[in-house]
């Protein structure tokens, strides 16, 4: 566990925002240790050097993320989207099936069980999704954290539910991972991107699997998922990985050299420490809003808070240096480990001037 001194410390030698940004939710910064990385991968690109290394930060970033959610690396597949990865577990349902989502939960997530056509697709509140699970119910999909208004999923409660009644969960960590503490082992399938709370560069999505893979087909797979990857470049795959990278697509090089670098830097922070700073600041903000006579929308214990009624101020607050998003009307601020409480403040006072 970082102390409060070697926490702000780090922070202060990552980070050097030109704006009072609160939009992690949209996209993270990157630390500027991810910068150096990028920087040199494209030097390695340009100079015409051995690009070796670069494969194995698609590795360390695998065992990164990994060991943020709590499963061995061998259950961790990369790709380029959590819409992919929806897509692959979609493919794997009967028809007919029953696929219980939240309401106006974030597209990636549900779209790809959509488009099947031959699914029953039910919808229901988030805050009644466990309840909500009965027999004949074959998956439970939610994100952790709503992207729309912070909402925290009740993921234990949904767990003993779907097990009572047989049905698989698949959760996207997309909006908590890298604040939320995460324990992937709970469920049967779950995802995330890495470009907003983890602080990675744009171009990949994790996806754990059971150590059985949970019946999925590797639809999408191509040389990089083969036991043998540079074996596998001509023809049919003779053998697919035998762990959970018989679901990767072709590496976005430059996104791992950058993501690892990012990986590291929340490790040595610790979710934990991470979790309590961003909360705490949410809270503070939450506190400053119903003095200012504005209601959040409820979300206790989220990094992210919307606001009703505001979003429409998100242009002007954008020419005043502060990065916010309108997200159906509501103002969302997102608050993650480079920020203060002088954002929150300065934040604030601009709502209430």
């Amino acid at each position: 566990m970082e102390t409060t001194e070697t926490f702000e410390s780090l922070v202060r030698a990552e980070f050097t925002p030109k704006s009072t940004y609160l939009n992690t939710a949209s996209n993270g910064l990157l630390p500027a240790r991810t910068v150096a990385a990028l920087h040199e991968a494209a030097l390695l690109r340009a100079e015409g050097r051995p690009l070796t290394s670069l494969y194995e930060d698609v590795e360390a970033s695998r065992a990164a993320y990994a060991r943020l959610a709590g499963v061995p690396a061998s259950r961790v597949a990369v790709g380029a989207s959590v819409a992919a990865h929806s897509g692959v577990i979609a493919a794997s349902l009967p028809a007919g099936a029953e696929v219980l989502t939240a309401e106006d939960d974030f597209t990636s997530v549900l779209n790809p069980f959509h488009v099947r056509g031959d699914l029953k697709v039910r919808s229901v509140p988030l805050e009644r999704i466990a309840e909500s699970v009965r027999p004949g119910t074959a998956l439970v999909a939610v994100s952790a954290a709503q992207s729309a208004d912070g909402r925290v999923a009740d993921l234990p409660a949904l767990r003993e539910a779907a097990r009572d009644h047989g049905a698989r969960t698949y959760v996207d960590f997309s909006q908590s991972a890298g604040w939320l503490p995460m324990d992937a082992d709970a469920h049967d399938f779950s995802a995330s991107v890495s470009f907003k709370w983890l602080l990675g560069p744009h171009g990949t999505a994790f996806l754990v699997v059971p150590e059985d893979f949970g019946g999925l087909t590797p639809l999408l797979a191509g040389w990089v998922a083969g036991e043998r990857p540079w074996d596998s470049c001509y023809g049919p795959v003779s053998e697919l990985a035998r762990s959970a990278r018989r679901f990767d697509l072709t590496h976005a090089l430059f996104t791992f050299a950058g993501l690892r670098r990012s990986l590291d830097l929340v490790e040595e922070l610790g979710v934990d420490a991470v979790h309590a700073h961003d909360v705490a600041l949410a809270d503070r903000f939450r506190a400053g809003l119903d003095a200012l006579g504005h209601r959040p929308l409820p979300a206790p214990g989220s990094a992210i808070v919307s606001v009703p009624g505001l979003g429409g101020r998100q242009p002007a607050l954008s020419r005043a240096g502060i990065e916010v998003s309108d997200r159906a009307g509501n103002l969302r601020a997102a608050f993650h480990l480079y920020n203060t409480a002088a954002d929150v403040d300065r934040l604030l006072d601009v709502l209430g001037g």
